[in-house]
């Protein structure tokens, strides 16, 4: 018999209680506006590392307490994609996860097609917030943006999954191509 407290976490963001992304949400608050998940760690409690402004990691436990990690523990494949302080508040708004036990991508992704729509995933929801918060500023700015950035929507999209605000792909965008 095996507990959710013993299985390994394997990257699906939504399974993340509410209550332990507020306080994912507390150190981001005192460290970094950036976060990313590593598969290291429990279901309910995945380690994960604050971003800042100039790129400086600070890795957390479970337990929110400062950690050491290891080098492949936030290595290419062990981690999620970075999400921003905003997405992860905008994922604790939706709900994230409120049931006691969680379910795994797996069991999500079996879902028979009679059962009704598919689940959204991580990078599905990561990707519409990013979406979002890109028109949000397109919309605010369009008078002073050049008017062929739309067509570069995809590189400002990349810039903004590598952790990047709207503000800063945009203006990255427009200083490499304008």
């Amino acid at each position: 018999m095996s507990s959710s407290k013993t299985k390994r976490w394997h990257g699906n963001v939504e399974a993340i209680k509410s209550e332990y992304l507020n306080g994912v949400t507390t150190q981001m608050a005192a460290y970094g506006d950036r976060v990313r998940f590593s598969l290291f760690g429990s279901v309910q409690k995945p380690h994960y590392e604050v971003i800042n402004t100039f790129d400086k990691k600070m890795a957390f436990d479970g337990n929110h307490h400062l950690h050491r990690a290891e080098e492949e523990e936030f290595g290419a494949g062990n981690v999620t994609p970075i999400f921003t302080l905003e997405q992860i508040k905008r994922l604790i708004a939706a709900g994230g996860s409120t049931r006691s036990t969680t379910r795994s991508p797996r069991a999500a992704s079996t879902r028979s097609s009679t059962a009704g729509a598919r689940p959204i995933t991580a990078a599905a929801r990561a990707r519409e917030a990013i979406d979002g918060e890109k028109y949000a500023y397109y919309k605010a700015n369009r008078a002073t943006l050049p008017e062929e950035i739309n067509l570069h929507s995809d590189e400002i999209s990349a810039l903004m999954l590598q952790g990047k605000t709207a503000e800063q792909a945009f203006g990255e965008v427009i200083e490499k191509h304008f």
